[in-house]
């Protein structure tokens, strides 16, 4: 039966159950990462029935054009905020690094759950079996759809050449094993521990050979802003330390009026109630850059706050205090703004323009 815009059930006791719709994309990967959710508020709200919705997304049917080519800022969340406008879905689980910094009016991210590693992965073709990208042969093409890893890596290694390679993971290792194409590919390393596929990391890059995209390795779920019991149910999924690195992150990101389209870089830390935040923007070819650090104090002590519906970056999160999310998000524009000081638009405009008209 349905009733008003949610769907319900009712089960043999003729009591109505109301059903939690998750919309996600249909890769293998969106599947576990949404089953992986599920299984989290199953544990929260045993009583809660959930449904899993899947469709596919303007970058899952676009895959002989790179990511940062097509123009499109929403390429794996359009299709799935529709159905949410639509009341179609309730909710809807994304990689927190495919949600633009600035949402849809009406909507916004609800839950931030705990971030798995942020880092990037080298997944060598069998016949490198034990080489690092240090060690691999002069021209070995390494595949990689994202700008910035390309960027970085380039710099760090000139021996390599770095070619795109679009497709889902099983895609992307598929292109990888069965032809000569690639030496390796670069893919995050948080999406091949999801999928059980660790054992095809040869190599995990740090910090200081490649920082890592905004939101990598976090997983965001996005719902209307006015459900506030959908919103008020998936907001104990929220992990406060990912929170204000996301936060952070994503402030910087805005700040920079960056995307997919150009190189831009982080790396955050939370120790000691202290955030530390390290952006950086990159030329195409990774030959200039600027690259500064900032840190902030994320301690709200004995603070008491009521809880409030303030978005930061598009984040809503009742139980992590909002004195620190302010701090994470002013840490993330002020970063930003020094880069800007000191010409980090000229670099990303130039690299926009080149990469438009490659």
């Amino acid at each position: 039966m349905e009733e008003g815009p949610y769907k319900c059930v009712r089960d043999g006791n003729g009591t109505v159950n109301r059903v939690i719709r998750m919309g996600t994309r249909k890769s293998q990967l969106a599947r576990i990462q949404t089953d992986y959710v599920a299984e989290k508020l199953k544990t929260l709200y045993p009583d809660v029935l959930l449904e899993i919705v899947a469709m596919s997304t303007i970058g899952d049917k676009i895959l002989d054009t790179a990511l940062s080519k097509i123009g499109e800022k929403s390429l794996f969340t359009k299709e799935l905020e529709n159905a949410l406008e639509r009341n179609e879905v309730d909710l809807v689980v994304h990689s927190l690094k495919d949600l633009p910094t600035t949402l849809p009016n009406g909507f916004t991210i609800g839950a931030v759950l705990q971030r798995e590693s942020p880092h990037d992965a080298v997944v060598l073709h069998p016949k490198n079996s034990g080489l690092t990208l240090d060690t691999l042969p002069d021209g070995s093409v390494i595949g990689t759809s994202s700008l910035r890893r390309a960027a970085q890596l380039k710099k760090k290694f000139p021996h390599l050449e770095f070619k795109d390679i679009r497709g889902n993971l099983n895609t992307r290792l598929k292109k990888l094993d069965e032809k000569e194409d690639y030496a390796a590919i670069i893919l995050a390393a948080a999406g091949l521990k999801r999928m059980g596929w660790e054992a095809r990391v040869s190599q995990v890059l740090g910090p200081e050979d490649c920082m890592y995209a905004v939101g990598q390795g976090a997983l965001a779920v996005e719902v209307r802003a006015r459900d506030c019991d959908i919103l008020g149910m998936v907001s104990t999924l929220h992990h406060s330390e990912t929170v204000l690195r996301c936060i952070a992150e994503r402030a910087f990101l805005r700040r920079l009026e960056g995307g997919c389209s150009v190189p831009v870089a982080v790396n955050t830390e939370v120790k000691d109630s202290v955030l530390s935040l390290t952006g950086a923007v990159y030329s195409l070819d990774g030959a200039d850059s600027l690259k500064e650090a900032m840190e902030t104090s994320v301690d709200s002590g004995n603070k008491v706050e009521e809880s409030a519906d303030i978005q930061h970056v598009g984040v809503t999160a009742h139980n992590v205090p909002q004195c620190a999310q302010v701090a994470a998000e002013k840490l993330g524009v002020d970063l930003a703004d020094l880069l800007l000081s000191k010409g980090a638009m000229e670099i990303l405009t130039t690299a926009r323009k080149l990469n438009d008209a490659r």
